[in-house]
């Protein structure tokens, strides 16, 4: 029998051994939960971190944001005069022209690269066009901003992310580019690397494009530009020529609707061409035109009623004014009427015309027709004519064929624009005109004289000089015009300016077509002759049959019967 005592202390004894077991599950309970605790926190933690690894790979791989993790965005400072949201220039049917894509471009805060000679080595090759010496040169200066590479390929700026190099960061930009590459080189001319217009239509229009803003809309067709260009290349090539200019313009409103001038380069890419390819001929270029200033001396004689259509000249024998002699080319040694003076271009005959209307009335109609001033049109590259200072006899005679007087393409287009579109005078421009104001001109001479003169530039494409010009169907007029070049103070009988200016259709004038290719060498099917008539004037023939198809302009078919059942039957005046 147990003890009463006994039963107590086992009691109590047991009482004591369930309360340590109960202390002890406690302390298991508390430590699990604690450990369940920090592991969730712990892969909590792991899971944040891994999102924002896996947000930041993201990020870099499918935004244009690539590499900037190597450093926040700088962003450009007034100071670096990089330029942005440059606006487009698009043509006159909204082709654009030019046009601005963003890019990215490198840079590096000297003062962390750690290895200057190692980050140029790494560097160089993934960027081929840079020299790595030049790198470790800049990479060594210490200076905050050093510009490493500017424009960078995707491919490029990938490439140099992935090197993981500290103190290289990147920075947007843009890069302005040209889809139609050296087109349209010389009307639109390029920009610097920082993005600011240095020549061309982007220099003079650089604070408007500046502002990214609506697109610069242009007088510009980019489908008689590349008609224009691809028919002079052909020439000037054949021609064995040093050089190639050309427009077509509209004579109702003076929008310029091609402008070429060859050699040219490609904007895309200027540095690949020689500097001379910059300079265009048809603003910049002043040349002696010749035989094409007979229309301007033809227009003042007509248009002051110093001589009528039937009137004529004496041209059987040269004309010698002191120590200087003027012949004709191909001499018809009799007396010549007006129109055959333009037919068969002779030099006697519009001498004598023009000391008939006097030099005073030939400087006021070449004044009026822009012949004398610097011209205006929407280009820094404009040069001034070149005109005698004492303008003498012999200076009125040899003006009135195109030499003693230099002037640029352009101003001859614009002159002869005048001529054929009833008599008005409108600027050039190279910008797309909309409605009346287009229309607005300021009148130099009679419409009457104005419709003589597209009967004469009709026979001398008839009948005349400018027969390779002619397109059955098609009222086509012009005038031919070879121009000697004048070296030092010689002229130099072997080195020519061939050329030729026509417009069509003559009865409702629309187009001036100017060509012209500078020093062409004859050939054997021309018989040894580079003169406008066989050079440039086939140029001015295609580009009528390109704009007749591409503005839906039919040919006349009794136009076409006319021209058959006139062939041999003398100079004869056309009516409209």
């Amino acid at each position: 029998m147990t003890p009463p005592g006994q039963n107590w202390r086992n009691r109590f004894s047991g009482g004591l051994a369930g309360s340590a077991a109960l202390e002890r599950e406690g302390r298991r309970t508390t430590a699990l939960q604690t450990g369940r605790s920090r592991l969730m926190v712990t892969g909590a933690l792991f899971a944040i971190a891994f999102l924002v690894v896996a947000g930041r790979v993201a990020q870099l791989t499918l935004t244009d944001g690539a590499g900037e993790s190597m450093a926040q965005h700088r962003p450009i400072s007034k100071t670096s005069g990089a330029v942005t949201d440059r606006s487009a220039i698009v043509d006159r049917n909204g082709v654009v022209l030019a046009s601005s894509l963003p890019t990215a471009s490198v840079y590096a805060d000297a003062r962390k690269v750690l290895d200057p000679h190692s980050a140029a080595l790494q560097l160089a090759k993934v960027l081929p066009d840079v020299n790595w010496r030049r790198l470790e040169q800049k990479l060594s200066s210490k200076r905050a901003f050093v510009w490493l590479h500017r424009n960078l390929t995707p491919k490029e700026q990938n490439d140099v992310n992935r090197l993981g190099i500290p103190g290289i960061f990147f920075q947007h930009a843009e890069r302005r580019v040209y889809p139609h590459g050296r087109l349209a080189a010389h009307v639109l001319g390029m920009t610097d690397i920082d993005g600011r217009g240095i020549a061309g239509v982007e220099r003079y229009f650089d604070e408007v494009l500046r502002t990214g803003e609506d697109p610069l809309e242009l007088s510009i067709d980019i489908r008689v530009q590349s008609m224009l260009h691809d028919s002079l290349y052909r020439s000037m090539k054949e021609f064995k020529g040093i050089g190639a200019a050309g427009l077509v313009m509209d004579a109702r409103s003076g929008e310029v609707l091609a402008m070429v001038s060859l050699p040219d380069y490609d904007p895309n890419a200027p540095m690949e061409s020689a500097s001379e390819t910059r300079f265009n001929r048809v603003t910049k270029g002043v040349y002696e035109m010749g035989s094409t200033f007979k229309l301007f001396t033809a227009a003042m004689a007509l248009d002051t009623n110093t001589v009528k259509m039937t009137s004529g000249y004496d041209a059987s024998e040269p004309i010698r004014v002191a120590r200087f002699t003027i012949r004709d080319f191909h001499a018809e040694n009799r007396w010549l009427t007006v129109p055959e003076i333009m037919v068969h271009s002779s030099n006697i005959g519009a001498a004598k015309m023009a000391l008939d209307v006097g030099t005073t009335s030939q400087k006021e109609y070449l004044g009026r027709l822009g012949l004398l001033d610097k011209p205006s049109i929407e280009l820094p590259e404009i040069a001034s004519p070149l005109v005698p200072r004492t303008w003498r006899d012999i200076n009125t005679m040899t003006i009135s064929y195109g030499h003693g007087i230099a002037v640029t393409p352009l101003q001859l287009a614009s002159g002869v624009a005048a001529l054929v579109n009833g008599g008005e005078t409108r600027p050039a421009t190279l910008m797309k005109t909309v409605g009346d104001a287009a229309l607005t001109g300021k009148r130099v001479m009679s419409k009457k004289t104005s419709r003589q003169v597209r009967q004469l530039m009709r026979m001398v494409v008839e009948q005349g000089t400018g027969r390779n010009a002619d397109v059955p169907g098609y009222l086509v007029g012009g005038k031919t015009g070879t121009a000697e070049k004048q070296q030092g103070k010689k002229y130099n009988r072997n080195a020519r300016l061939a050329s030729f200016v026509g417009a069509f259709p003559l009865d409702d004038p629309r187009f001036v077509i100017l060509a012209m290719v500078d020093e062409p060498k004859g050939l054997k099917r021309t018989f040894g002759y580079a003169t406008g008539g066989w050079v440039a004037a086939p140029v001015v023939k295609e580009m009528v049959r390109n704009l007749a198809t591409l503005y839906g302009i039919a040919p006349d078919p009794a136009l076409i019967e006319e021209m058959e059942s006139n062939k041999g039957k003398g100079h004869r005046l056309a009516s409209f």
